[in-house]
């Protein structure tokens, strides 16, 4: 085969926390707000204007006097307030393909910060340390950041090897960078190694077919532990979390109706949503591990088709009829969402297809409850959460839920059940506006 002919480009993200003095802090910031106004400038615009005025170029005109007018937006460098207008047009264009909702006023606290470098050239990343590296930030300078992954620089950046642009974010731990990159990778050889079937859950997370599973490293929990909200934190720092929750709550009591938050208050919040992000930053860390390691191992990945949305709804019910069990349901709910399954589910998607594999789901109803001995279906065969006994007079086969669940899995796809829905028949999306057929 010619080389030329096996290679592939692919895209992907790299991001790294910067090391910023408090002055450089105020002015990442203040962009950021600028980027915000920005967008909401934007938003005012086009629902002022007519409809056959709206356009990309009349926009540019808008934003460009804008920039001039108001002192504020000029913080902003002029390549990351055009990125903010090809963003918020192309939010438009997913609404009308009816993949996303309308866009919308961007509010201070409940949106993100970010600001897009959106040219690669302008940033002249150069690695200085083993740890450390330099980044050129736009109307900041340079500015330091962790080495933690080869990047395309120096020498060894290229037409096919390079760094593309980066968008600065900011999350509960400080900014960070997220650098896109353009490589050249070979196209994998098709993977040789076993398949097998994967079933999520709670106590343990992955569970697979051939008997093994992957779980946290931590202490088995017990049956009734399934609304540990922190799972990801030491007993050291799950003190803490209880300890500012406690003190937050105290002083929100002493707060007068319409008072201003105090600074207090604000610290005490701030310390909180570090310590959660934590949290969250070790269960990224554990997914990508996990996840290349069976991306590497196995050729053939399965799993269900799960509807998580469906899965997290609350059981409060309503006035006429109340749900049962709501505290309860509501702590597997957290515990649910806290595993983070769809994020699973997405990074063994293409870290099998870059190593020659491949990730097929199956249908999921009724995997935990069939018998992957004999194939029945017979009630009260799952005696507890993690013991699975099959009723069936003619088997009586008996092992751990989640690995008869794996196996089941493994299974339906080997009978040939891959890509049929859980409904039975084939489910499209009608885009937004489109009322069905039925209806017509």
């Amino acid at each position: 085969m010619n080389s030329e002919l096996a290679l592939v480009k692919r895209q992907f993200g790299h991001r790294a926390r910067l090391a910023l003095s408090p002055a450089e802090i105020r002015a990442m910031d203040d962009q950021a707000h600028a980027a915000r106004t920005m967008w909401n400038c934007l938003h005012s615009w086009w629902q002022m204007m007519p409809k056959e005025k709206r356009s990309l170029a009349a926009a540019d005109t808008a934003i460009r006097q804008a920039r001039k007018d108001i002192d504020f937006l000029a913080v902003l460098p002029a390549q990351a307030a055009q990125a903010v207008l090809k963003t918020y047009f192309q939010a438009w264009k997913n609404c009308w393909g009816g993949h996303a909702d309308a866009p919308n006023f961007k509010g201070r606290f409940r949106s993100g910060m970010s600001v897009d470098i959106p040219q690669g050239r302008d940033l002249q990343v150069k690695r200085v340390h083993r740890r450390w590296g330099m980044v050129n930030i736009p109307k900041i300078g340079r500015v330091r950041f962790r080495w933690t992954k080869d990047l395309p620089v120096g020498r060894q950046a290229n037409g096919d090897n390079r760094i593309t642009g980066a968008r600065l974010v900011k999350d509960s731990l400080g900014w960070h960078i997220a650098f896109r990159i353009t490589t050249l990778d070979r196209t994998p050889e098709p993977h040789t190694g076993p398949e097998v079937g994967i079933d999520l859950g709670v106590n343990i997370p992955l569970a697979l077919s051939d008997g093994n599973h992957h779980d946290h490293g931590r202490p088995p929990r017990l049956p009734d532990d399934t609304a540990d909200r922190d799972k990801w934190l030491n007993p050291d720092e799950k003190a803490k979390l209880l300890r500012l929750e406690q003190c937050a709550a105290h002083r929100k009591a002493l707060r007068k109706p319409k008072e201003k938050t105090s600074r207090r208050l604000h610290r005490a919040y701030d310390q909180i949503r570090a310590l959660r992000a934590k949290a969250t930053r070790r269960s990224i860390d554990w997914q990508h591990k996990t996840t290349t390691t069976l991306a590497q191992q196995y050729s053939v990945i399965v799993v269900e088709e799960l509807h998580i949305t469906n899965m997290t709804k609350s059981a409060k019910g309503t006035i006429e009829n109340p749900g049962t069990n709501v505290k309860q349901k509501s702590g597997l709910n957290r515990s649910s969402l806290q595993e983070a399954w769809g994020r699973t589910v997405t990074m063994l998607t293409y870290k099998t297809a870059r190593n020659g594999g491949a990730l097929a789901k199956v249908p999921a109803p009724y995997t935990s409850q069939r018998c992957s001995a004999c194939g029945f279906l017979t009630p009260g065969s799952r005696e507890t959460q993690a013991l699975f006994v099959c009723k069936n007079p003619d088997c009586g086969w008996s092992g751990n839920a989640d690995h008869n669940g794996a196996r089941n899995v493994m299974h339906l796809y080997r009978i040939g059940h891959v890509a049929i829905p859980a409904a039975g028949r084939a489910v499209v999306r009608r885009t937004r506006g489109v009322k069905p057929a039925t209806a017509r």
